[in-house]
């Protein structure tokens, strides 16, 4: 068997592990997500904007509409859409204090979080 078949073995189990670790495995286990929770997570993420969103909100929790639009330099109805997404994905939670929402990751949202930063430094 090659390295390349080894090495990508080696990073298959690494990742069942983290997903493991955050509680996202697919398995039977009682506390895993259901199959279709996992879809509706994956989908919540399934946009290069809605993932940079969930990093920025996982560094600055309270974080409003305003803010994330003027940090990601997007338009602020596209953020406004993929930010109720991420909310609907169960990723995301958001609180209304006076004119302004701030928005925090839920404890899915925060793991997801968790499995995607693993991601970066593989």
């Amino acid at each position: 068997m090659g390295t390349r078949a080894v090495g990508n073995r080696h990073t298959q189990q690494s990742h069942s592990n983290i997903l493991k670790n955050v509680g996202m495995s697919a398995t039977g286990d009682s506390r895993s997500k259901s199959v279709r929770e996992l879809e509706r997570c994956c989908k919540g993420v399934a946009n290069h904007w809605r993932i940079a969103i969930l990093f920025l909100i996982a560094k600055e929790d309270g974080i409003t509409l305003d803010q994330i639009a003027r940090s990601l330099a997007g338009n602020f109805k596209t953020i406004s859409e993929h930010t109720r997404r991420l909310t609907h994905a169960g990723l995301v939670e958001k609180t209304y204090v006076g004119k302004s929402v701030a928005h925090k990751l839920t404890p899915t949202g925060r793991r997801l979080y968790t499995l995607l930063s693993s991601f970066q430094h593989s």
